[in-house]
């Protein structure tokens, strides 16, 4: 269970709230345990196993001071996490923590933290909304997009006599050298390449365009500034490359006997509409997901919110470092990225200032409904959510809602849900006109008519809410 941490907020210009904390004199006394338990493993004393000091002989031998400055370092964060829990803030950005002296024995530990805090929004209408919804459909380029990833998984590879051109395929044995030396990983023996596919070093499949089987060549290159071995990076290597075959894709005719080897289907124009059956299907998904978000956006025009650009500033950076922990994953550091991108950190915070600002309106928003129509998501509704977990974890849904009521997460469950029921809320009770119809009234409206879809509308105005 999370620490009974005490808070205090005080409201602060801009979207801002200062958060006193207290941390009881009990919880401060079980974490200077645990530190000295930590630091007992390495400590040699004599009369003691190594790791089997007590912590009341370590606190002695070391000072209490000196290990309780390390249980607060190691136990601050989730102290500030429990603090967020109990005061009920919903952060924006990093926090600047402020931390008093350290408590003497029996005494509770205080801290405060100043930090930015979502907006809050001052509702216009609502409900009923008449909101753009195109139809779901499946256009002809993604059709054959479709068929034509089914011929290419269908294709074979035959060997022609032929020059090889982009789009081929070459066999090839090749030996790589700088300075006259060859480095590791520089040789390979039968390797297929496919010419046009960029997927080699920049200028080593140009060099074997128009090749024979039997043909050798050199191929001089020179690697990348990035390249991921650092000792060849920037280096001009050759490249003896003895062509062994010339491949050439043959890719099936379009007609029912594929449609029955690639797909089982007994026509290619069964094929082509059960394609179009399946686009249709996923698109009606994404089709939902634009008309809810559409649908919050309208709410938002329609709404009041104080965006302070300080709160901008710290959303911004907050989904940058969310991107750049993404990327981590995929082993692309901030460096390369920003690299790849031709552009500094700071141009592309600014370019997601949009985005951000736009996130903080639509949270503003939906929190505000969640108030004004006093959704809260009843238990059934959380067990609901819990299912695809369970199933996942081979657990039941009472048995994850049971782990996260004894963890203290239960509440932000049900506040995530609470947040889905609202934009639930909202769609429901918006009316969904053509696509074409919105866009056509958003090229009529003007700004001196005030916001599309907020207010009165003026005589001869010619936008008006839910018209």
């Amino acid at each position: 269970m999370p620490a009974a941490v005490k808070t205090t907020v005080t409201e602060l210009p801009e979207s801002r709230v200062r958060v006193e904390a207290e941390v009881p004199a009990k919880e401060i006394e079980r974490s200077l345990e645990r530190a000295a338990r930590a630091l007992g493993r390495d400590l040699r004393m004599p009369g003691f196993r190594k790791g089997k000091v007590p912590p009341p002989v370590v606190i002695r031998r070391i000072g209490r001071e000196a290990v309780l400055d390390e249980a607060v370092r190691d136990t601050l964060g989730r102290w500030y996490l429990d603090a967020v829990d109990s005061s009920g803030i919903h952060p924006v950005g990093e926090p600047d923590v402020d931390l008093g002296d350290l408590p003497g024995e029996g005494e509770p530990l205080t801290f405060s933290f100043e930090i930015g805090v979502r907006p809050t929004a001052a509702l216009g209408d609502y409900k009923g909304l008449e909101v753009g919804r195109r139809e779901p459909g499946a256009d002809e380029q993604a059709v054959q997009a479709e068929i034509d990833a089914l011929r290419e998984r269908a294709a074979r590879l035959e060997t022609v006599e032929e020059p090889a051109a982009s789009g081929d395929f070459v066999v090839i044995d090749y030996v790589g050298s700088v300075d006259g030396e060859t480095f590791a990983g520089g040789e390979g023996r039968d390797q297929l390449i496919e010419l046009g596919s960029g997927r080699l070093v920049p200028g080593f499949e140009e060099q074997l365009t128009g090749a024979r089987a039997g043909d050798e060549r050199t191929v001089t290159i020179t690697f990348p500034e990035d390249y991921g071995a650092t000792e060849l990076a920037g280096e001009e290597a050759e490249f003896a490359v003895t062509v062994k075959e010339v491949k050439r894709k043959d890719l099936p005719a379009l007609d029912d006997d594929f449609a029955s080897d690639a797909a089982g289907f007994d026509t290619l124009e069964e094929l082509r509409e059960d394609i179009v059956t399946k686009l249709r299907e996923d698109d009606e998904a994404k089709v939902q997901a634009e008309f809810r978000e559409a649908v919050v956006d309208a709410v938002v025009r329609n709404a009041r919110v104080d965006v302070p650009d300080t709160l901008v500033d710290a959303r911004a950076a907050e989904l940058w470092d969310r991107m750049l922990h993404t990327l981590s994953h995929q082993g692309i550091s901030k460096e390369i990225y920003l690299q790849i991108s031709g552009k500094s950190e700071e141009e592309l915070l600014a370019e997601a200032r949009p985005d951000a600002e736009q996130a903080l309106r639509r949270e503003a928003v939906i929190a505000a409904v969640v108030e004004a129509e006093d959704i809260k998501p009843a238990d059934g509704d959380v067990l609901e959510a819990l299912q695809p977990t369970a199933v996942r974890e081979n657990s039941t849904p009472e048995k994850l809602f049971e782990r996260l009521q004894q963890a203290g997460r239960l509440d932000e469950l049900r506040a995530d849900l609470a947040q889905s029921q609202a934009v639930d809320f909202l769609a429901e009770q918006a009316r969904a006109i053509p696509a074409e119809r919105a866009q056509a009234r958003e090229r009529l409206w003007t700004p001196e008519d005030g916001e599309p879809g907020g207010g009165e509308q003026a005589p001869g105005k010619l936008w008006t809410p839910g018209s």
